[in-house]
């Protein structure tokens, strides 16, 4: 379990002021100008070294995205931006950050930015997040107002813009190609890769896309030093974690709490347990809605990072870990999501969507068991087509849920169609 010693995200909860003065008695911005000297190669290095993965869902090594930015720019702009576009259902603690802690996420900016020989860095805020995007903004500019960013950034020498930019709510845009032309002014569908942001990203100049969690923490590795944040979690899994809870737990809450501690330690721990016991539990979504459910007998030992997740076939993602007991309609559940994955999907790629519709269509009939038992194959058969067939991931976020579900609960898909059967031909009779 997590000390508070080690604790990143303070104030979390909005215990404390939120704005300047309040951050920096948090140790916020102390020493930002010492990072920055230690030069753009040896913050990466050291970045590389914290083995940071990205904290978005796809888990990336941060320090090995950056170093793909070019080393001479030549005059040219680069860009780094920040992806506050948290739409993934079930997640909820990039809020609270642009909520409670904006000035932390500002250093991050500033530090990762000269990291990567960034020349301003915008802030892409889903549009919902109103009160959110009003304290980020009120943040940089009391942040221009000490000198913290703008000219001569830190007293570095260093020229370093941050605007915040307002999205319109699509679940598209958290992809990062996508949310770069919904930053451009175009309708937010995924590019074609390569060429890679790092390449070709904002306005055709070099880009980094990274989420605010993955930013925020930086400054931190750089201060305490690569030895504590790697003395946390796991090997390749490393340092601490913001976990939504959510569901048929007694507590719903945010918690940072080390990679790596056991699902069944972090629930019962900070939520409060299951909703009548743990002997209730019937599934968790471990990462947000995108990644497959897993039934009780893996949440009784998994561990809360990317490779033991990866290892039982679903993903930490974002760690929004989503609590169904035994009263949820489990069918019903994973409808509902392949409802919102037709519903957000941009139209660009085929098999997404037509696929995403067909399959959520083909679930509605599942719910109430108006299908045929081989119609199971041919939903698993149609999701691995959609999967790792379109230019984004959301095809694979369509698709990993459903898969999940016929992986560990087929028996209730076939006892549902045969129970359909039953009552209709004793009806018919």
């Amino acid at each position: 379990m997590l000390q508070d010693k080690d604790r990143i995200f303070t104030n979390l909860y909005g215990q404390d002021d939120w704005r300047l003065d309040g951050a920096r008695r948090r140790g916020v911005w102390d020493g930002t100008k010492k990072l920055l000297d230690l030069g753009r190669d040896e913050i990466i290095d050291q970045v590389k070294a914290s083995e940071l993965r990205g904290r978005g869902g796809a888990g990336f090594p941060a320090g090995l995205k950056w170093s793909f930015m070019p080393k001479e720019n030549n005059g040219r702009p680069a860009y780094l931006v920040v992806n506050a576009d948290e739409s993934e259902p079930g997640t909820c603690k990039d809020r609270e950050i642009l909520r409670y802690d904006p000035q932390r996420l500002l250093e991050g900016c500033v530090v990762s930015g000269f990291a990567m020989g960034a020349t301003a860095c915008y802030i892409y805020i889903r549009g919902e997040f109103f009160s959110e995007a009003s304290h980020v903004q009120q943040a940089i500019d009391e942040a221009y107002e000490a000198g913290l960013i703008g000219k001569n950034a830190c007293g570095s020498g260093w020229d370093y813009d941050i605007y915040l930019h307002r999205g319109a709510g699509a679940y598209i845009c958290g992809e990062e190609t996508a949310l770069l032309e919904s930053l451009e002014g175009r309708k937010g569908q995924p590019r074609l890769k390569p060429p890679f942001p790092a390449a070709c990203g904002l306005y055709g100049y070099p880009t980094t896309v990274n989420n605010v969690e993955t930013i925020a923490v930086v400054p931190e590795i750089l201060r305490r030093g690569v030895a504590w944040w790697t003395s946390l979690g796991r090997p390749r899994n490393t340092g601490t974690k913001i976990f939504s809870i959510s569901g048929h737990v007694e507590k719903p809450c945010n918690v940072e709490e080390e990679m790596g501690i056991p699902l069944k330690e972090l629930i019962e721990k900070h939520a409060g347990g299951i909703r009548g016991g743990w002997d209730n539990l019937l599934a968790v979504i471990p990462g947000g809605s995108s990644v497959p459910c897993i039934p009780r007998s893996i949440c009784d030992t998994v561990l809360m990072d990317f490779d033991s997740l990866q290892a039982v076939k679903s993903g930490l993602g974002t760690a929004a870990i989503i609590v169904m007991d035994k009263s949820t309609d489990i069918i019903a559940a994973i409808q509902r999501l392949a409802h919102f994955y037709m519903h957000e999907s941009c139209g660009q790629c085929t098999p997404c969507r037509e696929g995403t519709g067909w399959m959520w269509r083909v679930l509605t009939r599942m719910v109430t068991g108006r299908a045929e038992p081989e119609e199971i194959d041919v939903l698993l058969d149609v999701s691995q087509q959609v999967e790792g067939h379109t230019i984004c991931a959301l095809g694979d976020a369509a698709a990993w849920p459903i898969q999940g579900l016929i992986r560990h609960f087929r028996p209730e898909l076939e006892r549902r169609i045969k129970r359909y059967k039953e009552t209709s031909q004793a009806a018919a009779e």
